[in-house]
């Protein structure tokens, strides 16, 4: 199943992986190295951490593999006016203006406003345009968000 991407999220993730793959490992390989000359492994939390940081990163690499695997990216089409991947959409709600950029779902981090194509706002604002008021339905009913700009 692929993932709609952005081209640099794509980009950061590939950045990842290839971080994970020679930095990280080395570094893992060598804390292994470093705790096995140490002796008896059985009783040795240097060791048993380091395990557990080469799982956990070999786990982190699958992932990124798969996820750069199954990555379809999606090209910001300019000359569109309206709301779609790849797009900076300013919305006022409340009398309170927000800037949202959307993105693919891997991409997303809501604490810097880079929302999903597939989240509830990221989902509404899709295909409208400047002008255009979508419906957000939220755990205790309904906002309603009013697109002032859209890069």
């Amino acid at each position: 199943m692929s993932r709609l991407i952005t081209e640099s999220g794509l980009k950061k993730l590939k950045q990842e992986l290839e971080e994970k793959s020679i930095t990280v490992r080395q570094n893992i390989a060598n804390a292994i190295k470093e705790a096995k000359e140490q002796g008896d492994l059985s009783e040795n939390a240097e060791y048993s951490a380091a395990k557990q940081q080469q799982a956990e990163n070999e786990v982190r690499i699958a992932e990124l593999e798969m996820m750069i695997k199954n990555a379809e990216v999606v090209k910001h089409d300019k000359r569109d006016s309206s709301a779609q991947i790849g797009s900076k959409v300013t919305v006022k709600t409340n009398g309170k203006e927000m800037l949202f950029e959307i993105v693919g779902i891997n991409e997303s981090d809501p604490s810097t406003n880079k929302i999903s194509n597939e989240s509830p706002i990221g989902n509404a604002l899709i295909g409208n345009e400047v002008g255009d008021r979508v419906e957000v339905s939220i755990p205790n009913g309904s906002m309603s968000y009013e697109i002032v700009a859209i890069s």
